[in-house]
């Protein structure tokens, strides 16, 4: 093979013992093909991998430690893949053994394996995820977070592994230490450190200067820098001195081998496009039964939107709301997996695969708009800068807890960034579907699912009514949709909860 390092050409064969780590600070070592950058990855390896849904993902590098057959490896990565793509493929192969993640999504090999006892998991919230990779790429052993307090990731008793066969459980987790900080309750959480990380990047220079595409940021500048070795493929390389150092996103010194990717085929998990000359508000998205509870939900959130704010939206319903604001209102739409001023559903012609939002869909950015690492998005919501978050619900109880990313035994898609987002936004308001598909009401006495946060949610949005708590944690229906009675609302809500006189129809 040939191999580059700092811009010339050498006639010898890199092995892992060529290249020691002591060494490796100076340049990256460029190689022919991936089978040769992952060649040295042992069996049992602790591995992280970058990508955000279908975006940012190191597809080829992934192929080739299929071929190659590496097993026992621990996987760590935001999510597990789905439908083939990313980790998925690694699942089943059967080549993981643990994998630690925030959102395993609608992945059925991950299911499985987790539920028939073949897999172990550690479920951390997206931003403690971000943190943990941002702390340990910066030597940091461990820092203190209110993200999970109050629920079993900061209690414990969740289920890492079930017993072969999956009737019994073998391993659960441990409550985290706690401290008192500002009379307020946080929890201790370890960083993450992984023997490699292998990332996808758009451009990169023969010195190892990494430039990544739009939201395919996220999590990969940051695995590089918690890695011993971090591996990166990119869509093109070019001689040092020719990338802007003002754009570098991961300078070379975190980046010990790279390898050109060729034949990228980038896949589009949710196509949501609008047609020329049709508002946001009326794509083909919102013309189904779902798509309309939808639509009415979320143009009734949107009137909590103000002047100035700055605001997340989580998956689902929340990404809708861009759709239905108010035009006169300057606001700042922000999604966890890297964008500050997240614009509209795209026309056909503006679709890029690297520009998604958190719900998967292609969307577009505003006039300054930025793009940011998965940690620098999470440090915004954890840091209180964050006015409004809008999150989707499983439950949510009549003192405003909120139960929303897991179904103990039968549902594990992971709770992503909402524990972080209810303990970091100002105003948190739950956007659901009133009941559930069989009927059953969703804002009840008392959550009976493993809660996201308690005593947190400002409002509950619904295609039948508003919900709203005063500073007593009391709940006040405040609005019903039109055509709904108050009877039909307390017949369909378990909660208890008091009429306010000037309620109103929306």
């Amino acid at each position: 093979m040939n191999v580059w390092r700092a811009g010339r050409r050498t006639s010898h064969r890199v092995t892992k013992t060529a290249v020691p780590v002591s060494a490796r600070n100076f340049s990256a070592v460029i190689y022919d093909t991936t089978d040769e950058a992952i060649a040295d990855i042992p069996h049992g390896a602790s591995i992280s991998f970058g990508g955000f849904g279908l975006v940012g993902i190191p597809e080829k590098l992934i192929d080739a430690l299929v071929r190659k057959g590496t097993k026992d490896i621990h996987a760590v990565s935001n999510e597990a893949g789905v439908d083939g793509h990313g980790l998925d493929k690694l699942l089943m192969n059967h080549q993981i053994r643990e994998i630690t993640c925030s959102f395993a999504g609608n992945n059925l090999n991950f299911e499985k394996q987790y539920f028939g006892g073949d897999l172990k998991v550690n479920l951390v919230p997206q931003g403690s995820f971000a943190e943990k990779l941002r702390a340990g790429g910066a030597g940091i052993p461990a820092f203190y977070t209110r993200t999970g307090v109050g629920s079993i990731v900061g209690d414990g008793g969740m289920v890492k592994k079930f017993a072969p066969g999956g009737a019994e459980v073998e391993e659960v987790s441990i409550g985290k230490e706690m401290r008192i900080f500002n009379n307020m309750r946080y929890i201790m959480v370890h960083s993450l450190t992984t023997d490699y990380a292998i990332v996808k990047g758009h451009v990169a220079d023969t010195l190892g200067n990494v430039i990544f595409n739009k939201t395919a940021l996220n999590f990969n500048s940051d695995m590089c820098k918690a890695s011993k070795r971090a591996i990166v493929e990119v869509e093109d390389i070019v001689p040092a001195g020719e990338l802007d150092p003002h754009h570098i996103q991961c300078p070379h010194i975190y980046v010990q081998r790279l390898v050109k990717g060729t034949n990228y085929v980038k896949p589009i998990e949710q196509y949501t496009i609008r047609k020329d000359g049709e508002d946001a508000s009326e794509s083909e998205y919102f013309k189904t039964e779902s798509g309309k509870i939808r639509a009415k939900i979320a143009k009734r959130a949107a009137q909590f939107v103000q002047d100035k704010n700055y605001i997340n939206l989580g998956i689902g319903i929340p990404v809708l709301i861009t759709n239905f604001l108010d035009p006169k209102l300057e606001v700042h739409f922000q999604s966890e997996n890297g964008i500050l001023g997240l614009g509209e559903f795209p026309y056909e012609h503006e679709v890029d695969p690297d520009l998604i939002n958190a719900g998967k869909q292609v969307v577009t950015i505003k006039k300054g708009g930025s793009f940011m690492t998965s940690s620098e998005t999470f440090a915004m919501i954890r840091g209180g800068h964050i006015d409004i978050t809008f999150l989707g619900g499983m439950q949510v109880s009549e003192k405003g807890d909120l139960a929303n990313w897991i179904i103990p035994g039968k549902v594990v898609k992971g709770m992503g960034g909402a524990m972080d987002l209810v303990g970091g936004a100002k105003r948190r308001i739950v956007v659901m579907q009133h009941c559930t598909k069989n009927g059953r009401p969703k804002i009840l006495r008392e959550c009976s699912l493993p809660l996201t946060g308690n005593k947190c949610v400002s409002a509950v949005v619904t295609e039948k009514a508003v919900f709203q708590w005063d500073k007593l944690r009391k709940m006040h229906l405040t609005d019903i949709a039109e055509g709904t009675t108050v009877e039909e609302i307390r017949a369909m809500t378990e909660a208890i909860f008091v009429v306010d006189e000037d309620l109103k129809t929306f």
